[in-house]
């Protein structure tokens, strides 16, 4: 076994904007790969210009998609707890691979969880852990200029759709 330990940075743009609203804004931009059918089918694109064609055609304005969405206020009203909750899990394959050719143990942090949820304090939160602090452990340094990248994207769709541009 290898253990090791490195330093997170989570970020959390913070919104006076309702909860629904950050989350429609959020999905008008952040197109989806969640069809099985969508996915069978770029599993079988027969070459890389196939692969890229379905994947563009996925992709929202944000050039992120979602994979998948935990919907954790739905279930909690079922067990007696009141909360507005949305993890989503969201990445795209044509950004991935461009921190995988590095060095493929990324693909652990690879697509990015986003919980949106409405706060103990009445604003709407939209956080994430930051890619390139979780990668800074495998000590790649082109791996993590290709991160960063990731991360401007990442703060720029949470900027857009919760109006908050403090970044850290």
């Amino acid at each position: 076994m290898i253990q090791d330990e490195s330093t997170l940075v989570h970020r959390e743009y913070v919104s006076d904007r309702p909860f629904e609203a950050v989350v429609e804004d959020f999905e008008a931009v952040v197109g989806t790969l969640e069809d099985p059918s969508l996915q069978e089918a770029l599993t079988a694109s027969g070459d890389e210009a196939g692969f890229e064609a379905r994947i563009r055609a996925a992709e929202g304005p944000s050039g992120f998609m979602k994979f998948f969405v935990a919907d954790h206020g739905a279930w909690l009203a079922r067990v007696g707890q009141k909360a507005r909750a949305r993890m989503y899990v969201i990445g795209n394959p044509l950004i991935a691979r461009t921190m995988l050719r590095h060095d493929v143990a990324m693909g652990l942090h690879v697509p990015v969880r986003v919980l949106i949820h409405e706060h103990r304090d009445g604003k709407c939160h939209l956080g994430y852990d930051v890619p390139s602090s979780l990668m800074a452990r495998l000590g790649n340094e082109e791996l993590l200029v290709a991160a960063r990248k990731l991360d401007d994207k990442l703060a720029m769709l949470a900027e857009q759709v919760t109006g908050d541009s403090a970044r850290g």
